[in-house]
């Protein structure tokens, strides 16, 4: 996976639309645009087998078997690093959507919705309960299509529990989003956000091991 230093992450980000449902569907006279199909039916059918693997295999699993829960994601697409720890009431709507380098850590009860690419870097955590929302609805067009964003949380960023991302945000190296809070802009590396929507409120250290390294984002699958 490759990395840049070009996006600044202190602004609010320029979304790039990986995934618009009005080109995959066209609006026939009969249909309602509220009801009719997202994603095609193979995409439907691929999610049904996942979905069918998580409840199976990956739901029951115990919590110690994180390279059981790796092995399943991988087996569906997904690019993950080594030493990935998945817990086994994590969700993640498309695995072939999502990307982590080392030391990914997602917590019981995460939620990763990833219509379009997610990536992580290394020692990204999501904790309990935290939401990774990829995907919104274009409620001013008529037709209501699904859009969905790439995104990208960089490493060593920690998304506390409950938080939740919006479409299209991106993480900074380092950004820590706290407890029940929200993301609606980009967070800015090795700061510390709360609030509905989060704001920066204090500096994060940044460790002596990371000195003298570069700050760079993941940009595999990112905005």
């Amino acid at each position: 996976m490759a990395f840049d230093t070009a996006h600044s992450t202190a602004n609010k980000s320029q979304r790039r639309t990986e995934y618009h449902a009005v080109d995959h569907f066209s609006a026939g006279p009969e249909s309602d645009p509220y009801t009719r199909p997202a994603f095609t039916a193979a995409n439907r059918v691929r999610r049904l087998l996942w979905n069918l693997c998580w409840l199976l295999l990956y739901r029951p699993s115990p919590r110690p078997f994180h390279a059981w829960r790796a092995m399943l994601l991988r087996a569906f697409g997904a690019t993950l690093g080594p030493k990935c720890h998945f817990y086994p009431a994590s969700k993640v709507w498309a695995p072939w959507n999502l990307t982590c380098e080392d030391h990914v850590c997602a917590g019981d009860q995460v939620e990763i919705y990833n219509p379009a690419p997610v990536a992580c870097g290394s020692h990204v955590i999501l904790s309990q309960g935290s939401y990774i929302c990829g995907a919104t609805h274009a409620y001013n067009d008529a037709d209501f299509p699904l859009v969905a964003f790439a995104m990208v949380i960089e490493r060593y960023a920690w998304v506390c529990a409950r938080a939740s991302v919006a479409p299209g945000v991106r993480i900074g190296e380092g950004a820590v989003l706290g407890l029940q809070s929200v993301a609606t802009r980009d967070l800015a590396a090795w700061t510390v956000y709360s609030g509905h929507p989060a704001v920066a409120v204090r500096e994060r250290t940044r460790p002596p091991s990371l000195a003298g390294q570069p700050a760079h984002g993941n940009s595999g699958g990112g905005a």
